[in-house]
């Protein structure tokens, strides 16, 4: 899976990525919402090797590199997980990280737009969430940005970094997505 838009190249992450994921991944205030809080280039590297290599398998999570084309640089990465419970393989979660250097640029945007364009379109999903943390209010204008809605507020319902948190779930539907040309 290869993508292109206007200033983004989106495809697979690579070995050769471990690095410049690392820089933005380990910073605090990058990192602070999500699962992967690396303490060293060898935690990146065993991510992206034990992430999955063929797309659309249940039960997996499939990472992709969002590149910006002037620079040639990683400027975040979008987890794709193809979870094994969803009915016929037709729903889907994101998780997605930038760079906070590449962040109110529209890159985001721009490069989650694309994903739900192949999502709906070539693989044929029915439905996209994501699970966000409610204080992560940057997340929720963004897929809000992109048509999703919110469908549940669950109240201590992740273990997260020794604390129970909450936990919003938004979503879209194939029959909403409308390309926002971002």
């Amino acid at each position: 899976m290869k993508l292109s838009t206007e200033r983004l190249s989106i495809r697979p992450i690579e070995i050769e990525d471990k690095e410049a994921m690392f820089s933005y991944r380990s910073d605090s205030e990058t990192n602070q919402y999500l699962n992967l809080n690396p303490k060293s280039v060898h935690d990146i590297e065993y991510f992206i090797e034990n992430s999955a290599r063929v797309l659309d398998i249940p039960g997996t999570w499939f990472q992709l590199a969002i590149i910006e084309k002037h620079s040639n640089q990683l400027v975040g990465d979008v987890g794709i997980h193809f979870v094994a419970s969803a009915t016929e393989n037709k729903q889907v979660e994101l998780g997605y990280t930038l760079s906070k250097e590449y962040r109110s640029r529209g890159y985001a945007t721009e490069a989650l737009s694309a994903i739900l364009d192949y999502l709906f379109n070539a693989l044929k999903k029915h439905r996209v969430w994501a699970s966000i943390d409610p204080d992560n209010t940057d997340s929720i204008q963004l897929v809000e940005r992109l048509g999703f809605r919110k469908e549940a507020h669950s109240i201590e319902s992740l273990f997260f970094r020794g604390q129970w948190v909450d936990d919003v779930i938004y979503a879209i539907l194939e029959r909403e997505w409308i390309p926002t040309n971002a």
